[in-house]
């Protein structure tokens, strides 16, 4: 066992006021309120909105609430990792502009891009910098904009995404709360299946490029959720297997808010009743990775320290994971 442990100590979330709702959908493509509530569970999602408004504006807000939380002055924070796929730039990274914003002048940051497996990609490694004696404190932001690059005339797609950030603190500490295992995996060969096939260095953005709508996702549904619904599942119940917990052990499933067809199959496949079950995605869809520091931050009042969490979460690349945490407070 690690002489420090990477304690979460603090958790705070933020979503755009404006909602889209199913009824609203409705009126902008061929589809209907209960044909997406059987098949995602999605009943409405927040978009954000404004000129010049990126993925930061939230993440800020995400920052500055997490710091209020702790009492914490910024120039404290060691390090930003900021998870997503929509920053607000190609360069610099969304992190750098938060810390800017934020006031964090001592911390150097940057981004991962690991679609939906972003957060747990970012919390695995800054928690590695706090494990190692490197940093005392780190934060840890998943979020995105996802209706900057979603065709809301495709309604395979428009449907399931929503805009928001969330964003954890991790401290150092000697006791046994944390991120105590972690399994990440990734598999190339998905990229065909979930993509955005222009705006990189591959296709650079031209008039033939945003003539043909390559700058929106791309997804073949079957084949994503097919592979989403055997590896999350899996990759959950194997972390709790090599850590020796059963399902009474585990406090909640904090899944990715995908499908909510997803979700039960994870939970099925750990063994846990719907009451284990962080849910959210009825409210705000997939928002990629802020769906996870999301979940954590609407049931932050219902975990108490000791709790065991699993955080598990799939998204393109293809890319997965699982992330076991003891939880490190209790409610306030």
């Amino acid at each position: 066992m690690p002489d420090t442990y990477a304690a979460i100590t603090a958790v705070e979330g933020y979503v755009p006021p404006d909602k889209l709702t199913n009824k609203e959908l409705e009126q902008m493509v061929d589809t209907n309120d209960e044909w997406i509530m059987s098949r995602t569970g999605i009943a409405e999602r927040r978009i954000l909105k404004g000129k010049d408004k990126g993925t930061s504006v939230m993440a800020i807000e995400a920052v500055n609430g997490l710091l209020k939380k702790r009492d914490l002055d910024p120039a404290e924070i060691d390090l930003i990792i900021c998870a997503t796929v929509t920053p607000d730039m190609q360069f610099p990274a969304t992190a750098n502009i938060v810390s800017d914003a934020v006031g964090a002048i001592n911390a150097f940051s940057y981004d991962i891009n690991a679609a939906c497996s972003g957060f747990i990609y970012a919390l695995v490694t800054g928690a590695k910098f706090i494990e190692a004696g490197t940093y005392k404190k780190v934060v840890v932001i998943g979020g995105d904009k996802m209706s900057s690059i979603i065709d809301y005339t495709d309604r395979a797609t428009c449907i399931i995404f929503g805009d928001g950030a969330g964003a954890v603190l991790l401290e150092a500490s000697d006791e046994p709360y944390g991120i105590m295992d972690s399994i990440l995996k990734s598999d190339g060969s998905g990229a065909q299946f979930l993509h955005q096939k222009a705006g990189g260095s591959r296709r650079p953005a031209s008039h033939a490029t945003v003539d043909a709508r390559e700058h929106f996702v791309y997804q073949e549904g079957q084949a994503v959720f097919k592979f989403a619904v055997n590896n999350m599942a899996e990759v959950s119940a194997q972390i709790m297997e090599r850590n020796g917990l059963k399902a009474e052990d585990i406090a909640w499933l904090v899944p990715h808010q995908a499908n909510k067809r997803i979700i039960d199959a994870t939970a099925q496949r750990m063994g846990l009743g719907p009451e284990k079950v962080m849910l959210n995605i009825h409210k705000y869809g997939n928002t990629t990775a802020g769906t996870l520091p999301l979940c954590l931050w609407d049931y932050e009042k219902q975990l108490k320290k000791g709790d065991y969490l699993v955080l598990s979460a799939f998204g393109g690349g293809f890319t997965w994971g699982a992330v076991l945490v003891r939880w490190a407070y209790d409610p306030s």
